[in-house]
């Protein structure tokens, strides 16, 4: 059986950061690592879910929202995935950040967090959003502009 393309890499080398994963045709997947792989330091359900509902939201309604295809978490709890059409990985960093420092701004619950409009509502906290979200956003300022990751 054909090894899926995120198993090609070597998850030793890879450090917190936003690495372009595969690129097919006008989709690219991005690989927004915010825990190093197999070091211990993993999320928990309750941070991954929260983070997922802020950036989603602030992604899907901000600039590059109609070219996001699927925003959503690493089952590793090490990171999520973003995948856009047709746009330039800068673009989609600078959207990123915003998208961050939006989290970090929100002055109120977790989108999404009632009974209607999420599957397990109860697991969704603000501030461990907001916790992730800084530590990653720290990481991003210094982005130099490589998405390949390291040989």
């Amino acid at each position: 059986m054909k090894r899926i393309a995120s198993f090609s890499v070597d998850h030793n080398k890879i450090g917190v950061g936003m690495y372009i994963s595969r690129v097919d045709a006008d989709i690219t997947s991005f690989d927004l690592r915010t825990r190093i792989p197999n070091a211990g330091n993993y999320m928990d359900t309750v941070t991954m879910h929260s983070v997922e509902h802020m950036l989603a939201t602030f992604l899907r309604n901000g600039e590059i929202g109609e070219k996001v295809i699927y925003f959503g978490p690493m089952g590793c709890r090490t990171g999520f995935y973003l995948l856009t059409r047709d746009l330039p990985p800068q673009q989609v960093l600078e959207a990123l950040k915003k998208a961050l420092a939006q989290t970090l701004a929100h002055d109120g619950e977790v989108f999404g967090a009632s009974r209607q409009e999420c599957g397990n509502y109860k697991e969704l906290d603000i501030t461990a959003a907001k916790n992730e979200c800084a530590a990653y956003l720290a990481v991003l300022e210094n982005h130099k502009g490589d998405f390949s990751y390291a040989d």
